[in-house]
């Protein structure tokens, strides 16, 4: 570091006095200070908060000899040069004897310079951290939940690792996530060295946002269970375990007040009920849920107050532009708009009003009113919508700017017929895309009927009834009558641009210019989900359907549906959409099945 030009006055030579009390003042200051920023972030120095089991709390001396990384070097290189040095009396002493001496002000700048407490990061937690301890289904579940816990520990019983280590042989998800966990342990013990007792740091694996530490059971636990839960049961085991973390963060005389919470989490609802009932502090799983509630998912439609012409009407702007008109509107509502959704005024009396928000700028949006598919003159391959929600899809699926479409609703509101009819728009009369691509998760209702013969087509037909049933009605159109010939021609026809897909061989395809539909995409994990939507190439355009209230994969729920996490983590991109339709169309009786079954 250079040093600073010399002064252009000779400084006046201070007593000894005068900067000796100065720096034994600083030096009595600094002392107290920096004691208390430590003991107020215990954290700092890598101690941990608590004592857990037999594990003595880390000292408050320096952390374990290791080889530092060249980034924590570099910087400590660089503070050393930046901060001011820690004995301020002898910069004092030898200012007076150097030839370019600072003046005075500049010395008792330095001398009180180390007085400044040190600046600490923000503690994101108050009180004591909780200690969790994991049930085997949560690392199974979620490969990644040792990092979702933010600045609180975690405990992890033996007969987990034993649990993990039956679970890992096999090509399923669960056998896939077991190896992912375990290779997770191994790099957290690697990074740290071999002595694990007193707990393995979570952010050394680059994972920041995980601020807690990592105990293992490195010895046997005393605990009392009752008689009724038999005791080589894995569940009755994890339960042991915490009871006896429980009883060893309670101290004596503090009215079984603990000092430190214990809490199993699980995804096993029958174990959460056990642990309540022996007086356990238990909780599910809840970061793999993009929503708490179903009811919270974007609908991608919002209706217009009552009075929004009458407060907006002179600021609205409109124009003219080929078949639509767009209005620039303004008003407490912007803030609530997202791009791609819909809105809609209806209102007695008054002429309705249906479009889209493509822009938003600020504090204006701009609307562009929707293509009316209900007509018969816009019907596609012979469909015409028949409610409000329809023709929002509708415009969806035949844009060729919005490359992702969701659609939710409950049974017989159209979803597969208004995709296939699009899709097939598109692709024979438009020439849009080669063809269509059409996929679904196969999760039974019922008993598994076995292995199915043939190939993979053959094997996905007894899953496409769907396709069927809407392919038979696409076809025969309107009036019927083109004759047998001719109907079988239109069905080959058809036939042959729609391909039937598995799930299970998608890794690593590419699809080019083709129009997929992933239907009953509601038992599809946000994995999978993924899976699919990453082999989107150039010119494709992505369809994605289901009903949340019929979730057929075990362990998942609306809330953590992949269906949910592609809503939620799409709306507003400009090349998305998404509409919940409402209203069923299939027959009165569907329609009354819905509501009252």
């Amino acid at each position: 570091m250079p040093l600073p030009p010399a002064p252009s006055k000779k400084a006046t030579i201070l007593p000894t006095s005068a900067y000796a009390s100065t720096g034994e003042g600083n030096s009595r200051k600094a002392g107290p200070r920096s004691r208390a920023a430590d003991s107020a972030h215990p954290e700092a120095k890598g101690e941990a908060p608590e004592a857990l089991l037999a594990i003595p709390a880390a000292p408050a001396a320096p952390t374990p000899a290791k080889t530092p990384s060249r980034r924590k070097t570099a910087s400590t290189q660089v503070s050393a040069l930046l901060s001011p040095p820690a004995t301020a009396p002898a910069v004092a002493k030898l200012t007076p004897a150097a030839p370019t001496a600072a003046p005075a002000a500049t010395v008792a700048a330095t001398a009180e310079a180390p007085a400044a407490a040190p600046r600490s990061r923000k503690a994101r937690h108050t009180g004591p951290t909780k200690l969790f301890v994991l049930d085997t289904n949560v690392l199974m579940h979620d490969p990644m939940c040792l990092f979702r816990f933010e600045e609180h520990d975690i405990f992890l019983p033996m007969i987990v690792l034993e649990e993990l280590d039956s679970h890992k042989k096999g090509m399923t998800e669960v056998a896939r996530n077991a190896r992912q966990t375990s290779r997770s342990l191994d790099a957290l013990a690697a990074a740290q060295g071999a002595d694990i007792t007193a707990g393995l740091k979570l952010d050394t694996t680059g994972h920041r946002e995980a601020g807690g530490k990592l105990f293992f059971q490195t010895r046997p636990l005393n605990y009392t269970l009752p008689t009724s839960l038999p005791q080589g049961k894995a569940d009755n085991q994890i339960l042991g375990v915490v009871e006896a973390l429980r009883h060893l963060h309670s101290p004596q005389g503090q009215e079984g007040q603990p000092t430190r919470e214990v809490v199993l989490v699980s995804k096993d609802i029958n174990m959460r009920v056990k642990a309540r009932a022996l007086g356990l502090t238990a909780e599910d799983y809840q970061n793999d849920k993009t929503l708490e509630d179903g009811d919270l998912l974007y609908s991608g439609a919002l209706a217009l107050p009552a009075d929004f012409w009458t407060k907006n009407g002179k600021s609205v702007e409109s124009w003219q532009s080929g078949s639509h008109t767009y209005y620039r509107i303004s008003g407490p509502i912007v803030p609530n708009l997202l791009i791609n959704q819909f809105v809609f005024f209806e209102a007695p009396g008054e002429p309705s009003l249906y479009a889209r928000v493509t822009e938003i700028r600020g504090k204006t949006a701009v609307l562009q009113t929707l293509k009316d598919f209900a007509h018969a003159k816009n019907a596609v391959w012979g469909v015409t919508t028949r409610n409000r929600e329809q023709n929002f899809a509708m415009n969806l699926l035949t844009d060729p700017e919005i490359d992702f479409v969701t659609l939710a609703g409950t049974a017989g509101t159209g979803k597969t017929l208004m995709a296939l009819a699009a899709g097939l728009t598109q692709v024979l009369d438009d020439r849009r895309y080669t063809e269509i691509i059409m996929t679904r998760a196969t999760v039974s209702v019922g008993e598994d009927i076995g292995f199915l013969p043939g190939t993979e087509e053959e094997k996905m037909g007894p899953w496409m009834g769907a396709l069927d049933d809407n392919l038979e009605f696409l076809a025969k159109g309107d009036g019927g009558n083109a004759g047998e010939w001719g109907r079988a021609a239109t069905n080959e026809l058809i036939r042959s641009r729609i391909k039937i897909k598995s799930m299970n061989f998608m890794r690593g395809r590419t699809f080019l210019n083709k129009y997929v539909i992933i239907d009953e995409a509601q038992n599809l994990t946000p994995k999978q989900m993924k899976t699919l939507i990453t082999r989107a190439g150039p010119g494709t355009k992505i369809i994605c359907m289901g009903n949340l209230a019929q979730i057929d994969t075990p362990y998942l729920t609306e809330g953590s549906s992949g269906l949910t996490f592609a809503v939620d983590k799409f709306k507003g991109w400009p090349h998305s959409g998404h509409i919940t339709l409402a209203r069923g169309e299939r027959s009165r009786l569907a329609d009354f099945a819905s509501e009252v079954l």
